[in-house]
């Protein structure tokens, strides 16, 4: 559960980041396009755009990876629960039963 807490700060801190970075550059663009060609400005925004595009892929990416580790240790967790109340279930399965002996001896003792 940890892991998946700190999976999902690092996700969340990355797409800040994205969108700080991403607020930088319109900042930017805004300010360098006054001096520069149309075409100049085109090339660097679409550069620009390529390089956020792969950011996102990426941090997609590290996302889904997270999500499906985190998925992974949920159901481990889960198996892990499940597997200890079949041994409780078991444990007081073998009670239940040397209570109905008792039982019986004790009825079959009070017969007599």
């Amino acid at each position: 559960m940890e892991r998946l807490r700190k999976g999902k700060a690092r996700a969340k801190k990355d797409l800040d980041c994205l969108k700080t970075d991403y607020k930088k550059l319109r900042s930017s663009m805004r300010t360098t396009e006054l001096g520069k060609t149309s075409e100049q400005s085109l090339s660097e925004n679409q550069k620009k755009k390529g390089e956020l595009e792969n950011r996102v892929s990426e941090l997609e990416e590290s996302l889904h990876r997270h999500r499906n580790r985190n998925s992974v240790m949920e159901l481990k967790a889960s198996l892990n629960r499940i597997e200890k109340m079949k041994e409780r279930i078991e444990d007081l399965e073998a009670a239940l039963r040397s209570y109905e002996i008792r039982i019986e001896y004790l009825e079959s003792n009070e017969d007599r």
